[in-house]
């Protein structure tokens, strides 16, 4: 059996508009600064934004690797050594709805230089379309991100029914974004865990919160993430403990780890 070092997770939302690809893009930075390499790739296939956050164009991005002769190698863009991106695309409404033979060109390309860093980090678009769901499915952690906002909980509780109800997927951990204090962060993810055990026998696990931070509104104008415009910031300092938290658990579960496949039913060739 191959051993597998590599943790894919997914970081997901109800709804657009709560800092998931911000969240997603600091959170592989600070991995990065820990001496972890991560491999981000932008799953937001009809509207992409992490090249945007990084005031980049690419060359090449996630539809040309659709296509026969071009490999993932050919796609990946170097943000610093050990931490690279796979960019999506904006405007192709077919990749929005990828249909199954397309998920598995995309994933067969994917997985074996995914196998080459410690961790593979998908940030997927918001709601529940079936691209989202497929994809929501096939990582070994999922995490959602919500705000205190009601449309953003009632959203996210949504998306976790759809997941657990349609597909089986039962494990999720939560982030709080744009929280005002430790206990509006406690009070929002208590509220969703109220629901999920509730009306779904399902507990969810805090991995933490991101205060309310004026800095990071001020790196994405400057197009910068946050960890290296303001790396002693509130919000960058709530993102290197979530980092922590996400490494230890790969170093806990790494016999777990090593025994499955980085993506469920794409096994590395």
């Amino acid at each position: 059996m191959n051993h597998n070092n590599t943790l894919s997770l997914a970081i997901m939302s109800g709804k657009g508009g709560v800092g998931k690809t911000n969240i997603i893009l600091n959170l592989g930075y600070a991995l990065h600064m820990e001496q972890m390499t991560a491999m981000l790739m932008d799953c937001d296939l009809g509207l992409a934004n992490l090249d945007v956050l990084l005031g980049i164009s690419p060359e090449k991005n996630l539809h040309d690797l659709l296509q026969s002769g071009v490999d993932a190698e050919d796609v990946l863009v170097s943000i610093e050594k050990g931490f690279d991106m796979l960019p999506a695309t904006s405007g192709v409404p077919e990749l929005v709805e990828m249909d199954e033979d397309l998920q598995d060109i995309l994933f067969k390309k994917l997985v074996t230089l995914a196998g080459e860093y410690d961790y593979l980090m998908l940030d997927l678009g918001a709601g529940i379309s079936n691209t989202v769901l497929s994809f929501a499915t096939l990582t070994q952690l999922r995490i959602v991100v919500v705000t205190p906002e009601p449309t953003s909980l009632t959203d996210s509780y949504a998306m976790i029914k759809v997941l657990a109800t349609q597909r089986g997927v039962k494990d999720f951990l939560v982030v709080v974004n744009q929280a005002t204090s430790a206990g509006e962060a406690k009070q929002t993810f208590e509220r969703l865990n109220a629901a999920c055990m509730n009306f779904l026998n399902i507990e969810l696990r805090n991995l933490g919160f991101i205060h309310q931070d004026r800095t990071l509104v001020e790196a994405v104008r400057r197009q910068t993430p946050l960890m290296k415009y303001a790396p002693n910031s509130t919000a960058a300092k709530d993102i290197k403990a979530l980092a922590k938290r996400i490494m230890r658990y790969r170093e806990d579960n790494r016999e777990r780890i090593s025994g499955r496949p980085i993506l469920k039913d794409f096994p590395s060739i």
